[in-house]
C-alpha cells in the first residue's frame, strides 16, 4: 500500500504491520512552536501529520502525540498531551477496541483536549492528556496474564516520555491495572489504597455528574422528584449514577450496557427499584432516543450527532462520557435549536481527575478540598459552574458547550506559577533526544 492515508480508513491492525515491516517501533507527532504546524518523527509518517494539522475539528494545536507498537501482542500504544500550560498533561488510560486507525487517533485528540478543559475548570494545576492501549480483537480482553504483561509494558512506555504525561484509570481499566502500571512508573495516579493511592476514580465522578444534573434541573425550575432517566452506560460510572437517581427521588430509571453480567450486577444491586435494562451492541445508541425527562450518556463518547440529536425526547443531556458531540462546533447548535439543556461534560465529570489529583497530598476525613467541588455554595463547584454556563447561555444564545469552552480556554492559558510551561519543555527534549530512535 503505497498511500500511508489509506491505512486511517483501515482496521489498525494493518497499520501496525505496516509499522513492523518498515522498522517503525515508535514515533511522534509534536507541533512546532514556530510554524504551529504538527511535525512527525518519521518521514513515512508525514502524510498523516499533514492530515491531522489540516483537520479543524480534533487537532487544537497538540502539544504531543506519542506512540509505540507492542510488538507481543500486536497493538499500539498512545499519549496524547493537548495542552500543559498548567502542568503536567493528566488524564485516564483507556484499552478499548477501534475500528479503523482514525477513529483510535480522533478519540485520543478528543479526549486530551476534553481533559485540559475539565482540569482548568477544575482549578487544578494539570493540563490536559489521555492515553490509550488499543485492543487487538485476537488476544483475549479479561486474560489477567495479558493484562499485566500490557498495562506494566504501558507503564515503562509512559517513563520514556518524562512526566509531560501521567496517566490514570478510565474506560476498560480497573485499580489492578493500575497497579500494574506502578510497578514500571511513578507517572500514575488511581492507583490501589493499598499502596498510597485513591483507587477507583468512578464514585467521585458519578457524585459530579449527579451535582451537574441537578443544578440543569433546578436551573429550569424542577428537581429530581417524579423525573424519568435514561442511563447509557451501566460500568464503573453509570452504576453508581444510577444509585445516586434513585436515592434522589427519581420515578424511573432506563439503562443499557454492552455487557449482560454489567447489567445483572446492577440490577441485582439494586432490588425493589424501577429499573429498566437494556442489553446493546457497540455503536448502538438507540437507547439515548427514549422518552424521558434526562438523558445521562455514560460510556463512550461522540455519540450525540444529527441523527441522534433530531430524534432524542430528553429535555436535558447531562452525562459522565468524555466527548458526548461528535463535531462541538455543529451539534452544541443543533441541540439548543431542539430546545434541550446541554451539561458539557467536562464541566461535571471533574470528580474522578480531582480524585487523582489530591492524591499527593495526603488523606483527611470529609476532605474539605474535595467536597466543595459537590457543594452548592463554592463558586467553582460543579453545581455553581453549570449554573454559571447555562445562565450565560440564556443571556447571550451561544450554546452552553461554547461558554465552557470559552472559559475553560482562558484558564488553560495561565502557565503553573511554580514550574510554567514545563510540559513543552519536556516534549522539546524528547524531540531534541530522538525520543523515536532510543
Amino acid at each position: 500500500m503505497d498511500n500511508v492515508l489509506e491505512f486511517l480508513k483501515k482496521e489498525p491492525a494493518k497499520f501496525i504491520s505496516f509499522l513492523k515491516e518498515n522498522g517503525i517501533k515508535k514515533f511522534y507527532f509534536v507541533t512546532d512552536e514556530k510554524s504551529k504546524t504538527l511535525v512527525a518523527s518519521n518521514e513515512l509518517l508525514k502524510p498523516i501529520a499533514d492530515f491531522i494539522n489540516a483537520d479543524k475539528r480534533d487537532y487544537l494545536k497538540h502539544e504531543g502525540m506519542f506512540f509505540e507498537v507492542c510488538e507481543k501482542y500486536d497493538t499500539l500504544y498512545g499519549a496524547f498531551v493537548h495542552k500543559t500550560n498548567r502542568g503536567q498533561a493528566a488524564g485516564g488510560l483507556r484499552y478499548w477496541k477501534y475500528f479503523t486507525f482514525e477513529d483510535f487517533l480522533r478519540d485520543g485528540l478528543r479526549l486530551s483536549a476534553g481533559m485540559t478543559r475539565k482540569n482548568s475548570l477544575a482549578g487544578l494545576w494539570w493540563g490536559g492528556g489521555k492515553g490509550i492501549i488499543l485492543h487487538n480483537p485476537g488476544v483475549d480482553f479479561y486474560d489477567k496474564e495479558i493484562r499485566k504483561y500490557l498495562y506494566q509494558d504501558y507503564g515503562r512506555f509512559v517513563t520514556t516520555l518524562q512526566g509531560c504525561y501521567i496517566t490514570a484509570e478510565d474506560v476498560g481499566s480497573n485499580t489492578e491495572d493500575m497497579a500494574n502500571v506502578h510497578l514500571t512508573t511513578r507517572f500514575v495516579t488511581c492507583i490501589p489504597p493499598e499502596v498510597g493511592g485513591s483507587g477507583n476514580p468512578s464514585e467521585p465522578t458519578s457524585r459530579g455528574v449527579i451535582s451537574g444534573m441537578e443544578a440543569a434541573l433546578n436551573f429550569t425550575g424542577s428537581d429530581f422528584m417524579d423525573k424519568t432517566v435514561v442511563v447509557q452506560g451501566m460500568g464503573n460510572v453509570g452504576a453508581p449514577v444510577i444509585k445516586y437517581l434513585f436515592e434522589k427521588g427519581v420515578k424511573k430509571v432506563i439503562a443499557g450496557d454492552i455487557n449482560q453480567n454489567t447489567i445483572d450486577k446492577v440490577v441485582k444491586s439494586l432490588p425493589g427499584k424501577n429499573l429498566e435494562t437494556r442489553l446493546t451492541k457497540i455503536g448502538d445508541n438507540s437507547i439515548l432516543l427514549e422518552e424521558c425527562d434526562v438523558v445521562a450518556p455514560c460510556a463512550t463518547g461522540a455519540i450525540l450527532k444529527p441523527e441522534i440529536i433530531e430524534n432524542l425526547k430528553a429535555k436535558i443531556i447531562c452525562g459522565a462520557a468524555n466527548n458526548q458531540l461528535e463535531d462541538s462546533d455543529r451539534d452544541d447548535v443543533l441541540i439548543q435549536k431542539r430546545g434541550i439543556i446541554y451539561v458539557p461534560d467536562f464541566l461535571t465529570n471533574r470528580m474522578g481527575i480531582v480524585n487523582c489529583a489530591n492524591e499527593q497530598y495526603g488523606y483527611v476525613n470529609n476532605d474539605p478540598l474535595f467536597e466543595q467541588h459537590l457543594n452548592k455554595e463554592w463558586e467553582y463547584s460543579v453545581y455553581q459552574t453549570t449554573l454559571r454556563v447555562l445562565n450565560a447561555s440564556k443571556e447571550t444564545g451561544v450554546p452552553p458547550a461554547k461558554k465552557a469552552i470559552e472559559l475553560a480556554d482562558e484558564l488553560a492559558e495561565v502557565n503553573h506559577p511554580i514550574f510554567g510551561h514545563r510540559g513543552q519543555l519536556i516534549i522539546n527534549t524528547l524531540v531534541e533526544k530522538k525520543w523515536h530512535l532510543s
